[in-house]
């Protein structure tokens, strides 16, 4: 569920008509709904209600500061990539000790940034990485709290390029290689091994991979146990997908997902720790464009629109669906063609969708782009020097611009010319 719907015949973001804000901002512009950013948080926290548990929202699939702290103010930890993501979540205000961090290239840098600043683990993901952590905390004089990230070898069922969790993938330590890893930690300074991290894909729509990979976290726990280990807190990493066309078949629920974790995990008596990004920002955000031209082809008519495929990319790079509706409601039995719906840079990939079926529409009309709220506004790009696209948030009947839009002198001012130009 989401909170942009039609009402008066105009799509609205809860209270707010998206023609309004087209109106302050311009198009293109992403739009946020912080009711639905909200209610996506408390439907996974509810669902692990009575264990011990911390959900860390997955930053990387949208890290405005409005964002964060929407979600920090509701209790969400965050689960950080790098440096910068780091820098973003404590610059929302959430505390070193609900941050994770995860990533498979972790520099020197990046290690102190989080030591001085506060973190509550990193999230290992080979034998390097534990070696140069070991010796970057030992020489501050502290100890690093560490999950291994253990690649199980399940295939999650999803698009190839969002797959993490089989053996040909590049994340994680080998489950074989578990027992070696950690009697290894247990043997280094500056790192104390509390847990076990797994993570195995994006835009997963069935539990059973889950399941599969949980079982095997749940074995090797005891396993470690058996060796000495103090396996304490279990970091089982997101995934869960979303619905990106409606009236398809729905993803399973965080319930079914928390009721999955406890039927698995439960008697282990650990601290859980769950990474969810995309479901709780995806259907919290969509992308207004509007209609540039409707030029007429011999075998396709094309919508060009003044969004691009730098402003969104996932279409492109996935090929992945986003339903796309006007934003001024079509009457009922009103006639509809298929259209080609395409950006303004110059690539034939500039493309969100091939023969979608629309209202008539023309020159000037609004459209939007639904689910976009995750890995849209942090995947963009300013390809063939199109300024980066204003965000903007939504909480009831008032919004308000949480990114600008930069002017093309902002854009060049970032360059710098060599003395010798």
């Amino acid at each position: 569920m989401d909170h942009f719907l039609y009402n008066g015949g105009k799509l609205h973001a809860e209270d707010v008509p998206l023609s309004r804000i087209a109106e302050a901002v311009g198009t293109p512009f992403y739009c946020y709904s912080t009711a639905t950013l909200t209610r996506h948080f408390k439907l996974f926290d509810e669902a692990l209600q009575g264990m011990d548990h911390l959900v860390c929202y997955a930053m990387k699939a949208n890290s405005n500061q409005a964002v964060l702290r929407t979600l920090g103010a509701l209790g969400a930890g965050m689960d950080v990539v790098s440096g910068g993501e780091y820098a973003r979540a404590r610059a929302a205000g959430i505390p070193g000790d609900r941050i994770v961090f995860s990533g498979v290239g972790k520099t020197r840098e990046e290690m102190r940034m989080a030591l001085e600043g506060g973190i509550r683990q990193f999230n290992v993901e080979s034998e390097p990485e534990l070696e140069r952590l070991s010796a970057v905390a030992a020489s501050l004089g502290l100890s690093a709290p560490v999950a291994i990230r253990i690649n199980p070898d399940v295939d999650a069922r999803t698009h190839e390029k969002i797959a993490t969790g089989r053996k040909e993938d590049k994340f994680g330590i080998p489950i074989s290689r578990a027992h070696a890893v950690y009697a290894r930690a247990a043997s280094l300074p500056g790192v104390e091994a509390i847990g076990i991290d797994v993570h195995i894909g994006s835009q997963l729509t069935a539990l059973e991979p889950f399941e599969q990979a949980y079982g095997k976290v749940a074995d090797l726990t005891r396993q470690l146990r058996q060796d000495g280990h103090d396996i304490r807190r279990l970091d089982l990493g997101g995934g869960l997908g979303i619905p990106y066309t409606r009236g398809n078949q729905a993803p399973p629920l965080p319930s079914d997902y928390g009721a999955l974790i406890r039927r698995t995990l439960g008697d282990l008596e650990c601290e859980i720790e769950i990474e969810p990004g995309r479901l709780i920002a995806g259907n919290a955000g969509l992308l207004v464009s509007e209609v540039v031209y409707v030029k007429q082809g011999e075998g396709s008519d094309f919508l060009i629109i003044d969004a691009a495929m730098n402003d969104l990319i996932r279409p492109a790079m996935y090929g992945a669906h986003h339903d796309i509706v006007p934003l001024v409601e079509p009457e009922p039995g009103a006639p509809t063609k298929p259209y080609d719906i395409v950006g303004p840079v110059c690539e034939s990939g500039d493309t969100f969708a091939k023969g979608r079926e629309l209202p008539l529409l023309a020159e000037g009309d609004l459209l939007a782009l639904r689910s976009a709220g995750a890995y849209g506004a942090v995947m963009a790009s300013e390809y063939n020097s199109r300024p980066l696209i204003p965000e903007v948030l939504v909480n009831g009947d008032q919004f308000a611009v949480i990114r600008k839009r930069p002017s093309y002198e902002e854009m060049i001012e970032r360059d710098t010319i060599p003395h010798w130009l």
